[in-house]
């Protein structure tokens, strides 16, 4: 059985170091050895299979994964941090741990290139997972990007899924049905893309220190067959739309609707939070289907 840092043990590493959480970062250490144990069971990764983890922190993750046997690609941008996982873990698992020090994003919408290199070099033809306590700032952008790389170029390695943890409300907004508060365009994207599963609600009492807003822990699988085949399309629709989600769909659109009409069901006195997902995708895909651009844009 894993042997999971404690929170005594965690805040002596970073005093010896002279390093703390940086709220700017946000640094929530998840601290429940019982939520990290599910978090990983969960993923039901195990021996050779290859991990991405953002902001493995102290390690408390890491070094369950890689007890278990995993290969794992760890991307920490906080320098001290970087500096504790090279000196405790790298010497002691030299072939199965990868360390990549910087931001895990490139821009908005890419990964960093020594990332995506370290996870080229372990996955081969492999998929790899994402297993992490994502930073609260970048959680979002890093799920998104990964969704959207799955559809794209053979050469990529392929996310098999992520099981990680985020802010509650996020993990709302992912899962979200039309008609609620919370549906918006991440929920179309998210749902368009990979079939999305809450497995815990995290209070804030599991967590160093404890942040003032609860988590989730989510597992997040890409679909083999993504309702939409083009995500850029469907994105830019979504900020199009729900950017004045208030306004009738027919009043910014225009009641005439796309090229070939509105989809079935669809109506232009309709707002966005009342399309459902399919109907979102058919409605960037005849939009798209009707701009000039698109077909110089797919070549």
């Amino acid at each position: 059985m894993s042997v999971v840092q404690t929170l005594s043990e965690m805040k002596a590493l970073l005093a010896e170091r002279g390093l703390a959480p940086r709220k700017a970062l946000g640094q929530n250490f998840l601290i429940d050895h019982n939520l990290l144990m599910r978090l990983i069971e969960a993923s039901g990764v195990g021996p050779g299979d290859v991990v991405l983890e953002v902001g493995p922190g102290s390690g408390a993750l890491t070094e369950p994964l890689l007890e278990r046997g995993c290969v794992v690609v760890a991307v920490e941008l906080d320098r001290g941090l970087a500096d504790l996982i090279d000196e405790r873990l790298v010497p002691r698992f030299p072939g199965t741990l990868a360390l990549v020090r910087g931001d895990c994003l490139a821009g908005k919408r890419d990964i960093n290139p020594l990332a995506i290199a370290a996870l080229r070099e372990r996955c081969g033809e492999r998929p790899f997972s994402l297993v992490a306590n994502l930073p609260y700032q970048a959680g979002t952008a890093v799920m998104m990007v990964l969704l959207e790389r799955h559809m794209g170029a053979a050469a990529w390695p392929r996310c098999r899924g992520m099981w990680v943890t985020i802010q509650k409300e996020v993990a709302d907004r992912l899962a979200a049905a039309p008609g609620t508060s919370e549906f918006g365009g991440l929920s179309v994207m998210a749902q368009a893309l990979s079939d999305v599963r809450r497995l815990a609600v995290l209070p804030a009492e599991c967590f160093w220190p404890r942040p003032t807003v609860t988590s989730a822990m989510v597992e997040v699988i890409p679909r083999r067959d993504p309702l939409t085949r083009d995500a850029a399309a469907l994105s830019a629709l979504t900020h199009r739309l729900f950017g004045q989600r208030r306004k009738k769909i027919g009043t910014i659109l225009g009641r005439d609707g796309p090229p070939g009409g509105w989809p079935e069901g669809v109506s232009p006195d309709q707002r966005a939070e009342t399309l459902t997902v399919r109907q979102w995708c058919e409605l960037a895909e005849r939009m798209e289907r009707g701009n000039p651009g698109s077909d110089e844009r797919a070549t």
